[in-house]
């Protein structure tokens, strides 16, 4: 009797703890409508959030591909890449058989608390967009206006580049050959610090005679160095001829579901 009770008091407290799990979780539900741009952390006014799911919409039902973006105030103590596969998998973006989905998760910079991105690449566009990819897109496409907490620009700015890689207008390879990485940014200032300093010291040594490198290095030649030097980045993807580079409002019929496509950890991210 008394090891009756003993068991259906552990059985209730275990289905309270499971209760209350569930309710704390914060990997939100599936939408219900359907969305492909769901705003938990309420910082897309309403028309930039109507816009974004319009044009995303008609790409999924031109290409059958599921691009979905996902903004939230909080990440619950999880790794903002486990967080963004965890929603890709309960939803099921993309389509099944296919897995063409692909999920834009992004939490907000708040107070002193770093805000945070990531690409979540569903199994069959894990070759168009290899992980490198998109941590080059989280990183130069979106971030940069992130920091100035212009999300809506800094969604466009990476939406167009995944789009028009899913379409084919352009490879990973040509995007990744024709913009540069921060880490290149950093080696390319530095280069050309040294360049600097390299000709304060030719032209000191000139000015005093105690050396003769001055006289062997043409200024011209330095100058090429300068510029070589400051030409080492090639700057954000906006500035490439290639692929359409324009966000345009969708029209016409609304999302009509996700279809459960599967992710197998493809992706990347980065934080501001």
């Amino acid at each position: 009797m008394i090891m009756n009770k003993s068991l259906r008091y552990i059985f209730i407290v275990l289905c309270f703890v499971g209760f209350s799990d569930l309710l704390a979780s914060p990997i939100p539900e599936r939408p219900v409508p359907p969305r492909l741009v769901n705003d938990f952390a309420g910082v897309l006014p309403e028309g930039s959030l109507n816009n974004l799911e319009n044009s995303l919409a008609q790409f999924a039902r031109e290409t059958s591909t599921q691009v979905a973006v996902v903004i939230v105030p909080d990440l619950g103590g999880y790794d903002v890449g486990d967080f963004a596969f965890r929603v890709a998998d309960k939803w099921g973006i993309g389509q099944a058989g296919t897995d063409n989905g692909l999920l834009v998760l992004v939490k907000p910079r708040i107070g002193n608390e770093r805000g945070r991105a990531y690409i979540a690449v569903g199994y069959g566009l894990e070759g168009v967009i290899p992980d490198a990819v998109a941590r080059r897109v989280v990183d130069n496409e979106m971030i940069p206006h992130f920091r100035n907490d212009d999300y809506y620009t800094g969604l466009i700015a990476g939406l167009n580049v995944i789009m028009d890689l899913t379409r084919d207008e352009y490879t990973a390879d040509a995007y990744m050959s024709r913009t540069g990485s921060r880490e290149e940014a950093v080696g390319g200032v530095v280069g050309l610090v040294i360049i600097i300093v390299m000709f304060m010291v030719i032209s000191r040594a000139r000015r005093t005679r105690q050396s003769s490198l001055g006289h062997d290095v043409p200024f011209w030649v330095i100058m090429s160095m300068l510029g070589s030097g400051s030409r080492r980045h090639s700057g954000q993807w906006g500035n490439f001829s290639s692929g359409r580079g324009s966000f345009s409002p969708g029209s016409g019929g609304g999302f009509g579901g996700f279809g459960g496509g599967r992710f197998g950890g493809g992706g990347a991210g980065g934080s501001w």
